[in-house]
């Protein structure tokens, strides 16, 4: 009697090893052990902002993959889980879901229902993590906002502060009106719309016209200068003279800068503070007057006059209709134009002067680029994309948000002289909005302004090393997994996340943070219409009930087939193969059990482990015990289970699952299932040693290879099967297969394709005479001049037979005969 069931069935087996995993602890990183070597992952920390969707389902399996092999291949491996819950992605979620805003219920009132809705919604973001089947230890769990990760967050800006790295700027900020912050250089993205070029009539001061071409005239009453370039002849002569800005009347000179691009519009551009990037630049190198046009909720101010209030697009409308109403207006004509917008919200963002907090990036860009050159990503052009963003920065880290839910500054200001008062380290958390210094000023005042600004929450998940490795409290933990293994995470982030984090540990620790970065691409929209994401959705189901239709093991088996770096379609199609596969291998494990029978596999098996390699092939070891004989097919897919094992292994230490996933997965189904199987079953249903042998050790090696992708049906067959020989807990914690080299024979593999190719051959011939693959055949002669071959066929007439279904084989000296002949590969017929 089998002990495993017919059928698998992932809806009840799954959620059953889940649950046995974490009772018996697995998973558990053990702090004091001090003789496995250490393998540490700082695990992406999912933004608070949505739902969960199958493109995380994808990109955090790749994770789960490498700690599953490292942990088998005798690693210590430590692989927390945490949650990105403070900042403004977790705002707009509370704004969205819960319809309120912090202006109109207060802010500890907002504060509240934040930590509320975050604390929801992480409890619904590990359900979906456990049934998933990541080998998480979730005992190291931390939130961003929890005491902890805020007493990290505000010793970090201390550190900065008193290094000179952090410093406070009143300065031309990125600001979103939307969202009413400012936000760093790292969270724009582009976005291509079609806009409109205005042409407009500039008065000149001693007379004529200066025509200038402008996207944005609205913010006419912000000019403050025209800009040409210093070899555009068309305006030599106008260098230096005042023109007069249309319908706002100011003057404002014409001057020379090689940044005017002679080639877009006129060629001339006025310079308004602000529209762009080039209007701060030459702000300051000109030093150019300030007037502030937009306020911070992206409206008109007093400067515009009776378009004061409005948005900015209808008072682009508006003043559109005023100037041609003048004849101010001299042409207009469409554009396609890329502007930068929030990545939060896609709003377009304007250039406010505001107080900031910034931390120093511009003046170490070397040596970020030196750590960033340390790491090995994984693919390696992963690199080029962090190497390109440093390059190209233009921006000191803007770390202050304008809104109230987050980690706030240990900061007050004074009220008698304004200095910068900081917190004692000893009080860390505080918040300054409801906690006063504990000492004075220096100047001795007792009155202070506390800091409103809470930080950008990179500004606390770039710690996610500190955090995750308990860098305050548990110092022995954090000397054993930092610097960390492997930093795992998605590429559109390497601009924020894995900068931030790298800056970090520059400015604090002078060292990288990790060694490996692997990078996953996107789980695209079945129709491949872009990514899908938590704000705005997509994707065929959510990911439970993908889980839960197909089983976590066959999602899984999807999100391996793509590997780091790579996009890849959400694909049922591929989920289903996936459930076919675990199906299929099911069933190998059923049939192989049935020929496991008063345990003589694990006589067999360790009759095996204490022969010498000459005796494999004999019928009795060198001490008398009974050891198996070993058929050519035996020893080829023996053979080939060695090499795959060195392949497979090669791949994962490479961090190229996918190909080790394709690997297996070919593997199984041709040289196992289709073949060898087929071979063997005349001699296992006649108990022969060899075979039974033979698919013991390679189910076994193939059940290892198998359960970084599929850990729910490996464990299931593993503890039915083997768990008791292998004196593991579980096939998670077992050793990974070793590649044994009594059974890496070359010639056993080249002989093993002949069988295969005669196996070929035989289903061929059925398939073109319309025959059922199980339909018998007459007698096959296999006709080849290399006399070693032809010993070799003999060998294997049994698993030949077993194989083709043939009457019987021959090895024919030459042609006579009726039946089927195969010629060195050729088929012949001859049916009498």
């Amino acid at each position: 009697m089998t002990t495993l069931p017919k059928r698998y069935d992932p809806k009840t087996e799954e959620p059953r090893w889940q649950a046995f995993w974490q009772a018996q602890g697995v998973y558990h990183f053990d702090v004091d052990d001090a003789t496995r070597p250490v393998y540490s992952i700082d695990t992406p920390p999912p933004t608070v902002s949505g739902h969960l969707h199958l493109g995380h389902v994808y990109s955090y399996s790749h994770a789960d993959f490498m700690a599953r092999f490292w942990r088998m291949n005798g690693y210590n491996v430590f692989y927390p889980m945490g949650y990105d819950d403070n900042g403004l992605p977790t705002e707009r979620l509370v704004e969205k879901w819960e319809g309120i805003r912090a202006v109109e219920v207060g802010r500890e009132a907002f504060i509240e229902r934040c930590l509320a809705v975050s604390a929801q919604a992480e409890r619904d973001y590990q359900a979906l993590w456990q049934r998933l089947g990541l080998s998480i230890d979730w005992r190291y769990t931390y939130r961003t906002i929890d005491a902890e990760s805020r007493r990290i967050s505000q010793l970090s800006f201390l550190d900065l502060y008193r290094k000179g790295l952090a410093y406070r700027k009143e300065a031309p900020a990125i600001w979103c009106p939307e969202c009413q912050t400012a936000i760093a250089q790292a969270e724009l993205n582009d976005l291509d719309r079609a806009s409109t070029f205005y042409t407009l009539a500039f008065a000149v001061e001693d007379g004529g016209v200066l025509e200038i071409a402008t996207t944005r005239p609205e913010l006419l009453p912000a000019c403050v200068a025209i800009f040409v370039h210093p070899d555009d002849a068309r305006y030599t002569g106008l260098v230096g003279k005042q023109v007069r800005v249309p319908y706002f009347d100011q003057w404002v000179p014409i001057l020379t800068d090689p940044g005017a691009d002679p080639e877009k519009g006129t060629g001339a551009v006025m310079c308004c503070t602000f529209g762009d990037t080039a209007d701060v630049a030459w702000w300051y190198k000109h030093n150019l007057p300030l007037r502030v046009a937009l306020d911070r909720a992206g409206r008109m101010t007093d400067l515009a006059g009776a378009f004061a209030g409005l948005s900015s697009r209808e008072a682009r409308r508006q003043i559109v209709a005023a100037l041609a109403e003048r004849g101010l207006l001299l042409g207009q004509s469409p554009l396609a134009q890329s502007v930068r917008v929030h990545e939060r919200c896609d709003t377009p963002v304007e250039y406010i002067v505001t107080p900031q907090w910034f931390v120093r990036v511009l003046d170490f860009k070397d040596e970020l680029l030196a750590s960033g050159a340390q790491v090995r990503w994984h693919p390696d052009h992963m690199e080029t994309r962090f190497r390109e963003w440093v390059e190209n920065l233009n921006w000191d880290w803007c770390i202050s948000r304008q809104r109230y839910y987050g980690v706030t500054f240990p900061v007050w200001y004074c009220d008698v002289c304004g200095a910068v008062i900081l917190a004692d380290e000893d009080e860390l958390p505080v918040d300054p909005t409801t906690h006063a210094p504990s000492h004075p000023c220096a100047c001795g005042s007792m009155s202070f302004t506390p800091e409103t600004d809470v930080m950008d929450t990179w500004a606390t998940s770039s710690l996610s090393p500190q955090i995750a490795g308990q860098w305050l409290t548990n110092p022995l933990l954090y000397a054993k997994v930092y610097p960390f293994s492997l930093r795992p995470q998605a590429h559109e982030i390497i601009r924020t996340w894995a900068f931030y984090t790298i800056v970090k540990s520059y400015h604090h620790f002078g060292a990288t943070p990790w060694t490996d970065a692997g990078i996953s691409g996107w789980g695209l929209a079945p129709e491949g219409t872009g990514k899908i994401s938590k704000s705005r959705g997509g994707g065929p189901m959510p990911p439970m009930e993908m889980l839960e239709q197909y089983s976590a093991d066959a999602v899984r088996y999807w999100t391996s087939s793509t590997g780091f770096g790579k996009d890849s379609i959400i694909s049922e199609e591929k989920i289903q193969i996936g459930a076919k596969l675990i199906t299929k291998l099911w069933n190998v494990a059923r049939f192989a059990e049935r020929f496991r029978t008063g345990g003589a596999a694990r006589a067999e098996s360790s009759a095996a482990k204490t022969m010498p390699p000459s005796s494999i092939s004999s019928s009795a070891d060198a001490g008398g015990a009974a050891s198996p004989r070993l058929s050519p097919a035996d020893r080829w897919i023996l053979a080939r289970t060695q090499r795959l094992i060195r392949r497979v292994t090669d791949l994962f230490r490479d961090y190229d699952y996918a190909a080790a996933k394709s690997e297996i997965e070919t593997f199984f189904w041709r040289d196992l299932a289709d073949n060898y199987l087929e071979m063997a079953k005349l001699r296992l249903y006649n108990e022969d040693a060899g075979a039974a042998f033979t698919v013991d050790h390679v189910l076994l090696a193939m059940l290892k290879l198998s359960a970084p992708f599929l850990p729910h049906v490996t464990e299931a067959i593993y503890q039915a099967l083997f768990a008791e020989r292998d004196d593991a807990v579980s096939i998670h914690v077992s050793q990974w297969p070793q590649p044994d080299a009594r059974f890496e024979d070359a010639d056993a593999e080249a002989f093993g394709e002949t069988l295969v190719e005669i196996a070929t051959a035989a289903r061929r011939y059925k398939s073109e005479r319309g025959l059922s693959l199980g339909a018998e055949l007459p007698p096959l002669y296999l006709a080849t001049r290399d006399v070693v071959r032809a010993e070799q066929c003999r060998a294997a007439a049994q698993d030949l037979v077993s194989v083709t279904r043939a009457q019987r084989i021959e090895v024919a000296d030459g042609l006579e005969g009726t039946g089927i002949m195969l010629l060195d590969g050729e088929i012949q017929v001859a049916l009498g």
